[in-house]
């Protein structure tokens, strides 16, 4: 396996864990608990700034272009109208779930819990599925249509991107928030 698909499977990962958090959290709230607000704002930063703008900006920047450009059509639809459009499609729903927070916050009515309840949900869902077909149909695609000198270039993208990321704190801040909201909710 490639360092760089390596990096961003150990991300997935990550990132299903915090699903997990997201999931336990509309449990209770199905179960009568109030909207942890905080908890969710804590889990937008670690979606948008972990999951989209860290590992999927890796994708969008390194893997996926290469792909494209070296893989054909099949590739180029695969990314262009899958990876790239669910990647749009939860951005989509993270807004509506913050929208529906600050709605909520002016005015905590049943409704508006239900939105956030749905969007935390399909969030929840879509990036499950997603991370299921990248880490068993597009990685070992691009695995098998890449040839090494790109996935050279990929990795060392990929590499640099990370000890960069690293000196600003990026990994340890997610990763430690993380741990803190899956010690609350008991995960």
């Amino acid at each position: 396996m490639n360092v760089s698909i390596a990096i961003m499977e150990e991300e997935h990962s990550n990132i299903n864990r915090a699903l997990a958090v997201v999931r336990t959290i509309c449990l209770q709230m199905m179960q009568g608990a109030e909207v942890p607000d905080d908890d969710f704002r804590q889990i937008i930063d670690f979606i948008r700034n972990y999951a989209d703008k860290h590992h999927h900006g890796k994708e969008e920047k390194f893997l996926f272009p290469a792909m494209v450009a070296k893989m054909g059509p099949v590739a180029d639809k695969l990314v262009t109208h899958g990876m790239l459009v669910e990647h749009d499609l939860g951005r989509a729903d993270v807004l509506a779930l913050e929208t529906a927070l600050n709605e909520y916050r002016k005015n905590p009515i049943p409704e508006l819990k239900l939105d956030i309840l749905s969007y935390a949900m399909a969030y929840a869902h879509l990036l499950q599925l997603h991370i299921e077909k990248e880490n068993s149909v597009v990685y070992p695609f691009a695995e098998r249509g890449l040839s090494e000198e790109d996935f050279r270039d990929i990795n060392e993208k990929s590499e640099t991107y990370e000890a960069e990321k690293k000196k600003e704190g990026i990994q340890e801040h997610y990763l430690t928030a993380l741990g803190a909201l899956e010690k609350k909710y008991r995960l």
